[in-house]
């Protein structure tokens, strides 16, 4: 059994490194949501109430969360050429994100516990002041959700490998997105509370209100961790991408049976391949390497082409047959 291997790489900047649009805007989401953080924290304290001073505590865990997201991306920037990154570093923007997703777990736990706590042990609450407050950081949340509105990339290259109802996200920006998106329900709610307080006295509807959001803050958690944590571990395998390179192989080359094949994601719109067939002529790694070259999500391939004796016997004596012509 031999193996003819071609390794390919199509682009030479083809991996996706850093976003620089997307990091000087989530600065400035970093910059808006630690001012208003300091602001409904104090108002919270002052006017005594929950839903507020939730909403502001939430705002310093979102801080620290964004703050991780500009980190990423600088680090992603900073090491796009090392050596040591051999399918670019863009994968440090998916962990920046599946670490912001672990912090909305933990700032869904907070809004829970704190909010039963306030519903077990009511507390009177400055209304006037607190929904104003409100307001004003439901208005800061919604400039900074605009500043990172989803950047989501639907991509295709063609009838015939279109990636269907699959987008190219940056994961790294959805965490910030979600983040702020989180801040801005949880002020919502806070103003929907506050003025169910001051106009029917329903007290109540403050702390029920931080358990609703509580519970949409950790479905988006865990939805984030799911996909960040796909990528992280390459368990992309159910991709449409190895449907169709599968597709392709079989329709070319429907003698030539595959043998082995593993996809990953190394950017946000690339993967890389290994493939392995087994062939009995004189397939070359070329000729698959044809098959798939107009599939522009393939960024890096390695061909593995695997024949057997029988195939081997007849390559040898046509190649004595040759020696012997030559000598003649």
């Amino acid at each position: 059994m031999t193996a003819d291997v071609l390794p390919h790489r199509y682009h030479d900047h083809v991996f996706d490194e850093g976003n620089p649009l997307a990091e000087r805007n989530t600065r400035w989401a970093v910059l808006l949501t630690a001012i208003m953080m300091v602001a409904e924290i104090t108002s919270g304290w002052l006017f005594n109430s929950m839903a507020l001073l939730a909403d502001g505590w939430h705002m310093s865990s979102h801080a620290l969360a964004l703050g991780l997201s500009v980190a990423a991306y600088a680090a992603a920037r900073r090491f796009a050429q090392h050596p040591g990154f051999a399918f670019g570093t863009w994968k440090i923007e998916v962990l920046g994100g599946y670490t912001s997703a672990i912090f909305l777990v933990g700032i869904a736990g907070l809004m829970f516990y704190q909010s039963i706590e306030r519903l077990i042990a009511p507390t009177p609450i400055q209304y006037n002041q607190a929904i104003l407050v409100a307001i004003l950081g439901l208005g800061v949340n919604l400039i900074c959700a605009w500043l990172l509105k989803d950047g989501h990339h639907h991509h295709s290259h063609g009838e015939d490998h279109q990636d269907h109802g699959h987008h190219h996200h940056d994961l790294n920006l959805r965490a910030a997105y979600l983040h702020v998106l989180t801040d801005a329900l949880t002020s919502l709610l806070a103003i929907i509370a506050l003025f169910g307080g001051k106009l029917w006295g329903a007290n109540w509807l403050d702390p029920v209100m931080g358990i609703a959001g509580a519970a949409l803050v950790s479905i988006w958690a865990i939805g984030l961790i799911r996909e960040t944590g796909k990528v992280l571990l390459d368990a992309e395998m159910n991709k449409p991408i190895a449907n169709i390179v599968k597709q392709r192989i079989d329709t070319t080359l429907p003698e030539v049976p595959i043998t082995d094949l593993h996809l990953w994601r190394v950017g946000k719109q690339h993967y890389a391949c290994i493939l392995s067939v087994s062939a009995e002529d004189k397939l070359t790694p070329d000729h698959i390497k044809a098959c798939l070259s107009d599939i522009g999500e393939l960024a890096h391939i390695t061909i593995e082409v695997n024949r057997d004796a029988k195939s081997l016997k007849g390559e040898w004596k046509e190649r004595f047959n040759t020696l012997t012509l030559y000598s003649l």
